[in-house]
C-alpha cells in the first residue's frame, strides 16, 4: 500500500494558517475541526506545520498562556515529508524515526495533503482486516 491510497480513502482536506497568525486562533482552528495539526503557508508555500504538541510546549514554557504568540514562532520549520508513491512500511519507519505523528505529502513542490499516524493505523487494519477476509473465504472453499 502506499501513501497516495491512504490519502484517496481519507480525502486531502487541508486547513492551514499563516506563520504571522495567533498561537490561539490556530488552537481554536484544530479544535473546532478536530485536527491535530494545520500546515503553516506563506504565499502559498509550506513553511511549516503547527501540531498540538507545539502547542501544548508552548503553554507549559508559558503557564498555560498562549497570548500573542504568532504561530511562527512555534512551529516545525521544514518537517519531514513523505511523497504518494512512498510504501506504507517506509512512510511508518520514517514517522517512528522521526518522531512526527503527522507528514505532509508533497509531490515537485506541491502539498498534496497530510497523513496521520491515525490515517496510517487505520488504513493497515483495514487492509488486514480485507486479507483476513479473503483468505477465510479462499480457506472455507477450499475443495475437501
Amino acid at each position: 500500500m502506499q501513501v497516495k491510497e491512504i490519502l484517496r480513502v481519507k480525502g486531502n482536506r487541508l486547513l492551514t494558517i499563516e506563520p504571522s497568525g495567533r498561537a490561539v486562533d490556530a488552537v481554536k482552528t484544530m479544535s473546532e475541526q478536530n485536527l491535530g495539526s494545520l500546515i503553516v503557508l506563506e504565499q502559498a508555500r509550506m513553511l511549516g506545520v503547527l501540531t498540538f504538541r507545539e502547542i501544548l510546549q508552548a503553554l507549559a514554557q508559558r503557564n498555560g498562556t498562549l497570548g500573542e504568540l504568532r504561530v511562527g514562532d512555534v512551529m516545525v520549520r521544514d518537517p519531514v515529508t513523505a511523497t504518494p508513491d512512498m510504501e506504507v512500511n517506509d512512510l511508518r519507519r520514517t514517522m517512528l524515526d522521526s518522531g512526527a505523528r503527522y507528514l505532509p505529502v508533497v509531490q515537485e513542490g506541491k502539498l498534496l495533503g497530510v497523513i496521520s499516524f491515525r490515517d496510517v493505523a487505520k488504513a493497515v487494519l483495514e487492509e488486514q482486516d480485507f486479507e483476513n477476509k479473503m483468505l477465510k473465504g479462499y480457506i472455507k472453499n477450499w475443495p475437501a
